[in-house]
């Protein structure tokens, strides 16, 4: 094995490698290269398997070939899984004892965007010194293992009963939720043949959306980053809830029998509240530095702590691991249980959830109503050039007149986006009027500074 010098990374993101299929990276050569690559480092490690699975996009054929290729040619053995969500993988990868798992999935973003995740053998995202040394291989010259050593590629056929009793199990065997109606939309991703089969066993009553995926219609206006579906299906059916999962099933947003859109920050708090009750909470509830301050006044209202990490389930997790805390996620739906699984998971939180209701009687309405979310206004500004946020004097007077109105009753977050060159102003608080107001007044001063 070479020495490795570490250096900032190249293709890895927060979030494995994602960009629009046929431009670089996201490529059919690439993959191949990548594939390779990851396969000369998980050789290394002495014999086994890895993993593939993958979401619904069309192009995930032709990644799924390319990244079996390249591992067969590094003399790694591939178990294909096909359709499998991201969480899915994560699961597979830990019980079967993989080398690693890779995940071809673009997440919530249209068809024509792709990428690639990677699980480690414990069923978490790579470490960084792994990504290391794989973008070291992928800038390196491609050789093959001699004939004799070529990796053997096959289909893992019952991946996904395996996945649907794992979820399954998330849950003590008591629940029943006979009586139950729920509406479940799958995004026309990774979860459509699987989802179903796991709320139906525990006994609800089960209407499918967002399941008849063709390549192209993953997240297409259905899923958890466009819930509308799901709320008119809720309403028409008279359904108890809804269940919106993203393309890769890592994300759930839920929708209550009135109709009411429930992000993640309220079912973090749902779920909280329910394990503090059962004496199951140890540790503080991570969310990030965009949670909702009033799922924060609502944890410290039952003597929980919120812990704020940078935005993206990465650090989530990151932090959760380092404070020994149990619960974690963010307001998009990525919702992480670390006393069920190891990374997010649509399917498990919303079984909690739906335990929670069970044993309360209550409704989702009625759950949520323990935490009252504080308005929120976020105001995306275009920059050509970088501002220094943390050091400029004109801004930080700015930001600190508005936290100055805003008191203990608000908060102002200033950041620039870590994907596109954007300055991100959200100011929250009691008053949407003065919200508004003030995340205008914070705006008008970006923009200045940029023109300036």
């Amino acid at each position: 094995m070479a020495n490795f010098i570490v250096m900032e990374r190249k293709y890895f993101g927060t979030d494995g490698i994602r960009g629009k299929v046929g431009e670089s990276p996201i490529t059919a050569d690439f993959f191949l290269k990548l594939g390779w690559a990851a396969g000369r480092v998980f050789a290394s490690e002495g014999h086994g398997f890895v993993l593939v699975g993958k979401d619904t996009r069309i192009s995930g054929y032709m990644f799924e070939s390319a990244l079996e290729a390249g591992l067969s040619a590094a003399g790694v053995d591939t178990r294909l899984l096909g359709p499998t969500p991201t969480p899915g993988v994560a699961y597979l990868t830990r019980t079967l004892r993989a080398k690693a798992g890779i995940v071809i999935s673009a997440s919530h973003n249209p068809y024509y965007d792709n990428g690639v995740k990677f699980f480690s053998v414990q069923g978490t995202k790579l470490p960084d010194d792994i990504e290391e040394k794989i973008e070291y291989y992928i800038d390196s010259p491609m050789t093959t293992v001699e004939s004799s050593s070529l990796g053997k590629a096959k289909r893992l056929v019952d991946a996904s009963g395996r996945y649907i009793e794992f979820c399954k199990a998330s849950i003590p065997t008591r629940f029943d939720f006979s009586g139950m109606k729920v509406v479940v939309d799958c995004a026309n991703g990774a979860t459509y043949h699987i989802a179903p089969h796991v709320f139906s066993e525990v006994g609800a009553e089960v209407i499918v959306i967002g399941a008849e995926p063709n390549g192209l219609n993953i997240n297409d206006e259905c899923g958890a980053t466009k819930p509308q579906k799901l709320v008119a299906a809720v309403l028409a059916n008279q359904a108890d809830i809804g269940i919106a999962l993203d393309g890769d099933g890592d994300r759930l947003i839920m929708v209550d029998h009135k109709g009411e859109i429930v992000d993640g920050d309220e079912l973090l708090f749902v779920i909280a509240k329910s394990r503090l009750s059962d004496g199951q909470l140890s540790g503080p509830v991570v969310g990030t530095l965009m949670t909702n301050l009033g799922m924060e006044h609502g944890l410290n209202r039952l003597g929980v702590s919120l812990l704020r990490a940078r935005v993206g389930d990465r650090y989530v997790l990151e932090m959760m691991t380092e404070h020994n805390s149990l619960l974690g996620g963010e307001g998009s739906g990525h919702i992480i249980c670390l006393d069920k699984t190891t990374t997010g998971d649509g399917i498990i939180a919303a079984l909690q959830v739906m335990a929670e209701m069970h044993d309360t009687g209550k409704s989702l309405s009625e759950l949520k109503s323990g935490m009252q979310k504080y308005p929120q206004v976020l105001i995306n500004i275009k920059t050509g050039r970088a501002i220094d946020i943390d050091n400029d004097i004109v801004l930080q007077k700015a930001v600190s007149a508005v936290e100055n109105k805003l008191g203990d009753k608000g908060r102002v977050l200033l950041r620039a986006s870590g994907t596109e060159p954007l300055i991100r102003v959200m100011v929250e608080g009691e008053s949407e009027s003065l919200v508004n107001n003030l995340a205008q007044e914070l705006a008008e001063v970006v923009k200045k500074l940029i023109v300036a």
